[in-house]
């Protein structure tokens, strides 16, 4: 089996929280994120091929959905600025991808109170 297609299903430590991380979850063949935190390492050109020599931790930023419904996570690197999308998987933490989700809610990019007041009639301030 080539290197670009083999499956990698070893077991490892996630880079940022340390919590054992299974190699093998439903819905994924390349496992590269953790379950918990949803952190990653830079490990890939492409999918499944570890042939990456960054290796450096890959943050969290925010999640895509797609028009199927799926999730993705959106990393980006915090040595190369690369970003990439890795499918959920199966078992990852449904708290931990809420809270991606919501992020830009919670805190959004402006001041909630410069925003218009609504009076009930019209828009005020």
């Amino acid at each position: 089996m080539s290197r670009r297609n083999r499956v990698d299903r070893a077991d490892f430590a996630c880079i940022h929280c340390r919590q054992p991380v299974p190699g093998r979850a439903t819905g994924t063949r390349h496992r590269n994120h953790c379950p918990y935190c949803l952190w990653s390492r830079h490990v890939d050109n492409e999918p499944g091929d570890r042939g990456c020599g960054c290796r450096s931790p890959m943050a969290p930023i925010g999640i895509d959905v797609h028009k199927d419904g799926e999730w993705s996570v959106i990393h980006r690197c915090t040595g190369c600025d690369v970003l990439r999308t890795n499918r959920i998987a199966g078992d990852d933490q449904e708290l931990a991808l809420l809270q991606l989700a919501l992020r830009p809610l919670a805190r959004p990019p402006f001041p909630l109170d410069a925003l218009p007041v609504w009076t009930g009639g019209a828009w005020g301030g």
